[in-house]
């Protein structure tokens, strides 16, 4: 579960004119994105970004399940036309979301006072660096392709004319009744022959090519070579032997999400998403830096993107023998801005001096849990208590809180008539979980919830799970803390190796509170020999539930348990508070401004406001807002957020 999290926290400042114009600027900046990319795949429902614990891993795949192209693009203008609403509303709307307190976040472990700051008041004020399993942090530096002989040469990327790319691309994709798709050799010679043959093969994979002579001109004549199945699969026998199948890049992004990003690189490049793979998803509102692996896709035509995409460049090629597998990175290194700070010199040395010494309690995130009035954790108890009208009822029935018009009305719908097929004519967008949930009733029936709610992708529906094991670690550990302060006692656990067992009474000076781990609800862990075992098991017992019996008669839904450590403390921990006066000017130059040549921003040395500059490494598992948390000592919740300034999200 590697974590890069949440979207804008303002903390507790009005905006100004200034702040309006610059969010003004921010939205001109992702319309044109989106004219750029003709991409911004979006969902209906909350998202988790964080991946499973390890051991949650083991039947979860490294993979995107693709849409249906038209369906896709339907979803985006529809989701992108109903993003922003006036802000009072949204603000009335959130007092139904939840806080900290609801998912059991109450602890802090600083003795310092908090202060204010706003988080994120830009995406570029986030900023993620991801760490390799060799330790290496991802830098975007370098734009230089690796020179291979058996590379097409740059005439490949030209010949073509932009009305042959859209036939090839129309008969690639089959989405026209033509067999094949005849270009004329305007100047005919066999070099010029030999590149658009060339040219055709490396950019459309799947696509043959022949060369016919009608009425004396020479044609290069495409076509199917495999039917459907040649689109999947990029050819075999066009890849050197000699060089690695995958080409591994480093992906510097802006404002997107990782699984976005590859739907966006996937696009351009003609090919299946589930080609691309990564050790870890990140957030979308931040700039990110991480390492891709793709199938058997040049380092050449990856470099080409850099031409026509918004946001993104791709950089730091190298051809390898494997891909990338989800959890196998150290962590991420975080660079984060805090605007218009209120703390003193004192209170902000205090608390970053406690983050770097102690760490901050290791909860999980709010994102974890849902931004509606159904957190996802009760519909995760409900698929654990094998209660499927429960589940059916928490996902589709009316909610008040943030919601697209369209779900509001598809969920009226349901709860008036019970009808899928009623409730989906109201929901243009189908790739939301409701309209997944929908459609898999009006194919198995109300009374086979359990294979309609297998409709929708596993990642998502072990998402619910995964929300309650966190709704009750973070539960539990909050009430550890209480209970026990922040140091190790008798009957806490810790992990020899890989496994867990109890600190007994003579042993326990030779731990800190920095050795204790706490279990993930299962079938595979065993609880705390003090009092908190047993709340473990009061807890379960509160939601019927049994925690000597975590395992599920539906396979997916049985949970062998995991263990967290309660207390993270960052590594590499920086800071510096600069003045600005302009709260658009960012504050920190990033890989791409080192790229291109862009000078440090310069700052007044008595300006009007203050920001809390910081750096830390976390590992996976650990959400950067709660260490932020730890430092201002406030609720990250949207809700609480929202409250202190309603104009937050623009």
């Amino acid at each position: 579960m590697e974590t890069v999290e949440m979207n804008s926290v303002s903390l507790k400042r009005p905006r100004s004119e200034d702040d309006v114009a610059n969010a003004d600027e921010i939205k001109r900046q992702k319309i044109s994105e989106k004219s750029k990319t003709g991409n911004d795949s979006g969902q209906s429902v909350e998202t988790v970004t964080d991946q499973p614990d390890k051991s949650l891993l083991e039947d979860t795949k490294n993979e995107i399940i693709p849409n249906e192209e038209s369906e896709e693009q339907e979803d985006e203008e529809l989701e992108d036309s109903d993003e922003d609403g006036d802000p009072e509303s949204f603000a009335d709307m959130m007092k139904h979301g939840l806080t900290e307190s609801d998912v059991g976040i109450t602890k802090f472990v600083s003795s310092h006072k908090g202060f204010s700051g706003i988080l994120k008041e830009r995406y570029s004020d986030f900023v993620v660096h991801e760490i390799g399993k060799d330790g290496r942090v991802s830098h975007l530096d370098d734009f230089s392709v690796p020179v291979d002989d058996e590379d097409p040469s740059e005439e490949t990327f030209t010949v073509l004319s932009d009305e042959d790319k859209q036939r090839l691309e129309e008969l690639q994709l089959l989405k026209n009744k033509e067999t094949s798709v005849a270009i004329e050799v305007i100047e005919d010679t066999k070099e010029k022959r030999t590149v658009i043959h060339q040219a055709v093969k490396s950019l459309f994979p799947g696509l043959e090519t022949k060369t016919e002579d009608r009425d004396g001109k020479k044609y290069i004549i495409a076509y199917h070579a495999a039917g459907k199945k040649a689109l999947a699969n990029p050819r075999k026998h066009s890849w050197p032997k000699s060089r690695g199948s995958y080409c591994h890049f480093v992906l510097y992004k802006e404002n997107k999400d990782t699984m976005d990003a590859i739907n966006v690189l996937s696009k351009f490049l003609r090919v299946k998403p589930n080609i691309f793979s990564y050790m870890g998803t990140k957030d979308k509102r931040a700039i990110t830096v991480q390492e891709i692996a793709v199938l058997r896709i040049t380092a050449q035509r990856l470099a080409h993107l850099n031409k026509c995409l918004m946001n993104f460049k791709l950089g730091n090629f190298s051809y390898k023998n494997h891909p990338l597998k989800l959890g196998e990175l150290q962590g991420n290194h975080f660079t984060v801005v805090l605007r218009n700070i209120t703390g003193t010199d004192d209170q902000i040395e205090q608390a970053m001096h406690s983050l770097r010494e102690i760490g901050f309690i290791n909860y999980y995130g709010m994102q974890r849990f849902g931004t509606t009035a159904v957190p996802t954790y009760q519909i995760g108890r409900a698929i654990l208590q094998n209660n499927w009208n429960e589940v059916m009822d928490l996902i589709l029935k009316p909610r008040p809180g943030a919601e697209k018009g369209y779900l509001v009305k598809c969920r009226e719908e349901w709860a008036k008539t019970k009808d899928p097929a009623a409730a989906l004519k109201k929901l243009p967008v189908k790739r939301c979980v409701e309209g997944q949930l929908l459609r898999g009733l009006l194919k198995y029936g109300m009374k086979n919830i359990i294979s309609a709610f297998g409709i929708i992708p596993r990642n998502n529906r072990l998402m619910y799970i995964h929300s309650y094991q966190s709704y009750v670690w973070n539960n539990m550990v909050s009430k550890r803390i209480e209970e026990y302060g922040l140091r190790a006692v008798p009957g806490d656990l810790t992990l020899k190796g890989a496994t867990a067992v109890h600190i007994e009474e003579g042993d326990v000076d030779n731990y800190t509170i920095h050795d204790v781990v706490m279990p993930l609800p299962g079938f595979d862990v065993i609880y705390p020999k003090h009092k908190i075992g047993e709340a473990y098991k009061e807890m379960l017992v509160a939601d019927n539930l049994d925690i000597n019996n975590m395992r599920h008669k539906i396979r997916d839904y049985s949970l062998s348990g995991a263990y967290r450590k309660i207390i993270i403390r960052p590594q590499n921990v920086n800071w510096e508070v600069v003045a600005y006066d302009d709260p658009r000017i960012p504050l920190f130059t990033t890989d791409l401004d080192k790229l291109e040549g862009k000078p440090l921003p310069v700052l007044p040395t008595d300006g009007k406001f203050r920001a809390l500059k910081m750096e830390f490494s976390l590992p996976p598992s650990t959400y950067a807002t709660m260490a932020i948390r730890e430092v201002l000592k406030m609720d990250t919740s949207i809700k609480k957020q929202t409250q202190l300034n309603t104009t937050w999200l623009r």
